[in-house]
């Protein structure tokens, strides 16, 4: 594999990047090494994978960027989260480094900026989203362009309109679902969480009657494809049950987590992003996503369900990987690493195979 990667640029506009996807690595000059086999035997959700390995949705643009990290030996894909209709991507930054004096454990704090990405950056899309018409035909494409083993997921959210109900948000959620999967998507994963948007659906994994109303209805809309939903920090136990008394019914799988919300402080001491917060990934989250994990994975166990945990926050190596699959994880998600250093999956493949 070549040694620099063509990967995501976080001083261009999410619409660059959207338009200028790499080309899958095999059809690069000089990239011909073999993908190294997964060890072990692996599923998504019932669906046959060589490995647990995946992206989450925020570095998946379009299908071109799914199908030039499935080329880079990921196998579950998630494209990037979309809607009913059109939402533009806030403007730039999108991805601001920022310095973490210790672990980030709770929501609220206000974190300095960094000139330069040291393994945690404040993320701000906004979660765009191209017209359905165009999704839609771009999952289809995707689809059918990717290998046999490789599963692909779609991130769906609702847009709501204000004064919505429950009834409406679910509906919608329901309608991206049912398009996801009739372009052929193997999984569905539904975005219960983002601290980037003002909207009813930014906290709704906070609310387990509602979180329960949506996951129904999703689950009518996808029939038997695997479903997922996405979750948000959460630490208390009492609202983990919940959660999984509200979902466990319906969904084959939750994913956590979707960031930690901090306010970002500027030149001068100002605050970023005029005053609101933005969500914090990379390193400065795994210590909170472990935790996040072995409490849901306590409480899946104690219900004997099946229930599925994927991991996603802060992984870049296969001894994170190891710790996430050791704390109750079925499989994980990788955001951060990938656009910092496209070629992780296979650095991690071959650590998995070489002696201890």
């Amino acid at each position: 594999m070549s040694s620099v990667l063509p990967r995501y640029d976080p001083a261009r506009s999410y619409e660059w990047n959207y338009e200028n996807a790499p080309l899958p690595a095999s059809l690069n000059p000089g990239d011909e090494s073999p993908i190294p086999a997964g060890a072990g035997s692996w599923d998504f959700c019932g669906l046959k994978v060589d490995s647990p390995l995946g992206v989450a949705a925020g570095p998946l643009l379009n299908g071109r960027w799914i199908l030039y990290y499935a080329s880079l030996g990921f196998d579950v894909l998630t494209y990037k989260t979309v809607r009913s209709s059109r939402r533009a991507s806030y403007d730039l930054p999108n991805l601001q480094p920022v310095r973490i004096p210790a672990p980030l454990r709770r929501p609220g704090e206000t974190l300095p900026a960094e000139g330069a990405m040291r393994g945690s950056w404040a993320v701000s899309f906004g979660m765009p989203s191209r017209d359905p018409s165009v999704w839609r035909a771009d999952v289809e494409a995707t689809r059918e362009a990717l290998p046999r083993g490789k599963v692909l997921s779609v991130s769906v959210v609702a847009t709501p309109a204000p004064g919505w109900t429950v009834q409406q948000l679910a509906s919608d959620y329901a309608t991206c679902a049912r398009w996801a999967v009739e372009g052929g998507a193997d999984c569905v994963e539904a975005n219960f969480s983002c601290p980037n948007v003002e909207s009813c659906d930014r906290d709704l994994f906070q609310r387990p009657g509602d979180a329960s109303v949506v996951a129904e209805r999703l689950r009518a809309a996808v029939g038997q494809a695997p479903l997922l939903v996405k979750l948000g920090h959460v630490t208390e136990p009492a609202l983990a049950a919940a959660l999984v008394d509200a979902l466990a019914p319906h969904v084959d799988g939750l994913v956590m987590v979707n960031t930690i919300p901090a306010r970002v402080t500027g030149a001068g001491a100002r605050l970023m992003f005029q005053g609101q917060p933005r969500g914090v990934a990379g390193e400065a989250i795994r210590e909170a996503t472990l935790e996040q994990v072995a409490l849901f994975a306590r409480i899946i166990r104690h219900r004997r369900l099946v229930t599925r945990i994927v991991g996603v926050g802060g992984i870049f190596t296969s001894e994170h990987v190891r710790q996430f699959l050791g704390a109750g994880c079925h499989a994980v998600q990788l955001a951060t690493a990938v656009m910092v250093d496209p070629a992780v999956a296979l650095r991690i493949r071959r650590e998995w195979r070489s002696p201890a």
